[in-house]
């Protein structure tokens, strides 16, 4: 059972949205409206939506399934150049933004999070260096070299963002599909929008950090 009604206006000054589902509608729209509006990219660009995350990325629509690898492999067999080999560096010379939410502080518990190292609404797209519970247990980690180019992308895009973790250690945690993305050898990050209340029947988020994100986006997509 969830709720029916739509997505609204939040706050005195209307600055947030309240809505159902926000984790991880409000990363899948800002990316394929960041890709639909670039126009013909450089590089070769893709968004590919997945779902089954919450009960561990499964099934043929999951991100454990081989939709990604088979595709880039009939795009390598149409050039011609197919083989495992080109497909692994096709792979490895791959950089992700894994768009998903992060969790916003909330003011009513403040004992689960870390003040100085959480995401905030307002304060623009929210890096996560890494996920994981118990620490970085079961996590993608993103390396500093990596870390260091999206840094100097946002940067000379103007863009606004923060950094976080996901809650104090043993207090907090959660996952994403980085890691999976990650174990095919492609460089990969968790970045996307704060969201209050987190898998509550109503989730918030700001009307601000959206509109960065989806200009993070396509800054990324452009770089």
């Amino acid at each position: 059972v969830v709720p029916a009604g739509p997505a609204r206006d939040y706050g005195l000054d209307r600055s947030m949205i309240m809505g159902y589902g926000q984790d991880d509608k409000v990363c899948a729209y800002t990316s394929f409206r960041a890709i639909m509006d670039i126009g013909t990219p450089e590089l070769t660009s893709v968004c590919l939506l997945t779902d089954k995350e919450e009960i561990g990325s499964m099934g043929a629509t999951g991100m454990h399934s081989r939709f990604y690898e088979n595709t880039l492999a009939e795009l390598l067999n149409v050039l011609g150049c197919y083989s495992e080999l080109n497909l692994r560096r096709v792979l490895t010379s791959t950089k992700v933004l894994s768009s998903d939410v992060s969790a916003a502080f909330d003011p009513n518990y403040p004992d689960v999070m870390e003040k100085n190292n959480c995401a905030y609404l307002g304060r623009g797209p929210v890096f996560n260096k890494y996920t994981g519970s118990r620490g970085k247990s079961g996590s993608n980690d993103a390396n500093a070299e990596y870390m260091a180019f999206l840094r100097r992308v946002m940067d000379d895009a103007g863009i606004i963002y923060q950094t976080s973790e996901l809650g104090k250690v043993d207090e907090g945690g959660g996952g994403t599909i980085a890691y999976i993305l990650a174990n095919l050898g492609m460089e990969v990050i968790d970045f996307g929008v704060a969201v209050l209340n987190m898998h509550a029947p109503w989730e918030i988020t700001s009307k601000a950090d959206i509109y960065e994100t989806y200009k993070a986006y396509q800054a990324f997509l452009m770089a």
